[in-house]
């Protein structure tokens, strides 16, 4: 037996399992499964695949959007492509009311030339007039189903193109939705490899970062003066008001409400709900919405987290956030560095700091719950939209 083979089985037997067949000499050792990982590495792993089913969370919300703008434009080509349609109906009955007359011999023209040889020439310069409008309306007729037909045309290329562009859309956000399934398959294999006191294990070495890089983070001085004295804006209050309101809901990706959210949906809902649209993703909003610095935080304003700006949370004050933080788990408040912080957008930048500011009562446990994800459980089946 190879020295790092005998490693990995006095690892297992360490965490209580078993391995008493060896492979074959000649055979490449198998990486060791989540039993046999440290803690720490275990950590890492799982925290690598939060953050890349968020990041597929995140694209797969922007998709959302695209389709649901794409699905609206189509509708509104559509509408106007009927429009028209009807009116070139109009336009070629009218048509072909002139051309049956004519055929006829019943033309509008030939009568009027006969009443120009009437002995009242001011009946005859009325009946001038009538024959010019008459022809001018022919004109017009004529006109309007060239017009019509060329605008029926445009509109039903445009719409025939909106559409191929939706379908493209749906088909891109289903491939979307498989990944994030995919990714969150990943963490349920992971968590239910695990024995209850590696679980336990798990979330007290995840609160231990959390704890570490928040004294830190505070220390740091980044945040600066009385973070917990500064008053947010009247719209800034009623968006924070509503988050807090939501503590206790579960995560689910791809969520905004009213039951369940992801994060950057529960941001965008509060904003929303204070009277101020915000872009869907987080990481639209750390693109769009304006950037501050963090010594400037005030409640309401939104934190973001990771190179890739692929979460986001409201900040509470004093150093808190409150958050959707991961599947499994429930909007709650946080330290604001249980995710390592990218930097801090406004949603009013021009909204004035309210006077008299009373922070919003917590319910019960609102900072209870792990944030390692199905509340340090293993998880049942992946909840998928």
């Amino acid at each position: 037996m190879s020295a790092t083979l005998l490693r990995w089985v006095c690892t297992g037997a360490a965490l209580g399992t078993l391995c008493t067949i060896a492979p074959p000499a000649h055979a490449a050792p198998e990486a060791p499964g989540p039993e046999a990982r440290p803690v720490a590495r275990l950590l890492t792993d799982l925290q690598r695949l939060y953050r890349s089913a968020e990041e597929a969370t995140e694209t797969y919300n922007a998709t959302a959007e695209k389709l649901k703008a794409q699905r609206a434009k189509a509708a509104e080509l559509d509408r106007r492509l009927a429009g028209a349609r009807a009116s070139v109906r109009d336009s070629r009955g009218d048509a072909g009311l002139f051309a049956r007359r004519q055929y006829q011999g019943a033309g509008d023209l030939s009568p009027y030339l006969r009443l120009l040889l009437a002995r009242d020439p001011q009946r005859a310069l009325e009946q001038g007039h009538v024959i010019q409008r008459v022809a001018a309306g022919r004109a017009a007729t004529m006109r309007r189903l060239v017009g019509g037909e060329r605008q029926a045309d445009g509109l039903a290329r445009a719409a025939k193109k909106a559409l191929d562009t939706q379908r493209a859309l749906a088909a891109r956000q289903k491939k979307q939705r498989d990944k994030v399934d995919g990714r969150l398959r990943e963490v349920e294999q992971l968590l239910s490899a695990l024995t209850p006191d590696q679980l336990t294990a798990l979330r007290d070495a995840e609160t231990a970062d959390t704890e570490q890089a928040q004294r830190q983070f505070m220390a740091s001085g980044a945040l600066g003066g009385s973070p917990a004295t500064r008053p947010p804006s009247r719209q800034g209050d009623k968006a924070l008001d509503y988050a807090v309101r939501q503590i206790g809901r579960p995560y689910r990706w791809g969520a905004e409400g009213p039951k369940a959210f992801d994060c950057s949906g529960l941001t965008q809902r509060a904003w929303a709900h204070a009277g101020r649209e915000i872009p869907r993703t987080s990481q639209e909003q750390w693109a769009e919405l304006r950037r501050i610095p963090l010594a400037k935080l005030r409640p309401g304003d939104l934190v973001v987290y990771f190179p890739k700006a692929t979460h986001v949370a409201m900040y509470l004050g004093d150093g808190k956030v409150v958050q959707a933080p991961r599947p499994g788990a429930r909007v709650k408040v946080s330290p604001i560095a249980a995710n390592p912080v990218l930097g801090a957008v406004r949603p009013d930048p021009r909204g004035r700091a309210m006077r008299g500011y009373t922070p919003p009562r917590l319910p019960a446990g609102a900072t209870s719950g792990s944030d390692l994800g199905y509340d340090g459980q293993a998880p049942g089946a992946t909840d998928s939209r």
